[in-house]
């Protein structure tokens, strides 16, 4: 009875969601002004304004490095977060994991094998220059999200945390180790596979950012349209059952929904770590477990965390740039500790 009401809990107010936008535009803002080459508040704002509704730009405002370099670089990254993010929240809820996310299941290391395997064949699909890595991508995110599960099953019927979490681990090793062999005799491209390892929005696109957004669009509004049945999971799939919830269905909808999500983002921005595991956790402080109100505020507040990671890889070592995955993975890191202690103390 305490979790029903906890659950329909209403917290995600307009007042909640109106902040949390003006939070992802102040933060995009930022981002366009902040760089190698300092841009002014004003200038941006303006050549935004300008570009958006096509009048001239005044002379003297850096239209190249705002509308050309940074704009693409800033849409891509806060849509590959809140993508990243809304699969974690997703993955959570059917798995009624907390540790469940892309990285920590080894679906990020598959789909990168994916896309590290197009770019060394030269799989490519007609008048879509990086369909092929994408399409690659997505396939191998789902197969490991089945091998992994399907592993886990034969194992521990009761698929507890600790035993996906350890197949999760030993598939990305094994994946690692693929991606290395590849990289090896594929030593013509070394430097663009080495990307897909660490993770970077460097040379992304308008283009790049259509895709993301299209698949944003088509797959994230597919997850918000299961909140409902993810908020029946959460209280076991034998009372979703009894209330007539068509579990398999589900599950096999939203695995292959997060997968090519995550495939996506893995083909364009290669492995960025934890930004699934963490964001969930932060959003659902803000406004409950409902999954009505988690997703969209984890959507939100993984943009911004994204843009705040690629920030930071940026300028903090100016003017060369961190991989964008291993300012991820520190943070990530810590978190995952301190929410597998706090799991592991729970069930104690």
């Amino acid at each position: 009875m305490t979790e029903t009401r906890t659950l329909r809990r209403e917290r995600f107010t307009p007042l909640t969601c109106l902040a949390l936008t003006a939070a992802l535009l102040l933060t995009m803002i930022l981002c366009i002004c902040v760089g190698s080459v300092r841009v002014s508040f004003s200038d941006t704002v303006t050549a935004l304004w300008n570009g958006a509704f096509g009048l001239p730009i005044p002379e003297g405002i850096a239209r190249n490095i705002i509308l050309r370099v940074r704009l693409p670089r800033v849409l891509c990254v806060a849509l590959c977060g809140a993508a990243l993010s809304l699969c974690g929240a997703a993955m959570q809820g059917l798995l009624r994991n907390p540790l469940a996310e892309g990285s920590t299941l080894g679906v990020s290391s598959g789909a990168a094998l994916g896309a590290i395997l197009a770019v060394a064949t030269g799989f490519t699909l007609p008048g879509f220059s990086f369909g092929g890595s994408m399409v690659l991508a997505m396939i191998f995110a789902f197969g490991s999200l089945v091998m992994i599960l399907s592993l886990a099953w034969a194992l521990d019927r009761s698929l507890e945390t600790g035993s996906i979490i350890l197949i999760g681990v030993i598939f990305t090793m094994f994946s690692s180790a693929l991606i290395s062999l590849i990289i090896t005799f594929a030593s013509d491209h070394t430097r663009t596979l080495s990307f897909w390892t660490m993770g970077s929005f460097s040379g992304v696109s308008y283009p790049h950012a259509g895709a993301l957004g299209a698949a944003l669009f088509l797959f994230g509004g597919v997850l918000l349209r299961f909140s409902p049945e993810l908020n029946a999971l959460s209280f076991g799939e034998d009372n979703a059952r009894h209330i007539g919830v068509n579990v398999r269905r589900v599950k096999l909808i939203l695995l292959i929904t997060v997968s090519a999500l995550i495939g996506v983002c893995v083909s364009i921005a290669g492995t960025v770590s934890f930004v699934g595991l963490i964001m969930p956790h932060i959003a659902r402080m803000l406004v409950g477990p409902n999954h009505r109100r988690l997703l969209p505020a984890s959507l939100f507040s993984g943009a911004i965390f994204l843009l705040l990671a690629d920030l930071t890889a940026r300028t903090l070592l100016s003017p060369i740039e961190l991989p964008i995955g291993v300012v991820t993975s520190i943070v990530g890191a810590a978190a995952f500790v301190v929410i597998f202690y706090r799991t592991r103390k729970v069930r104690r």
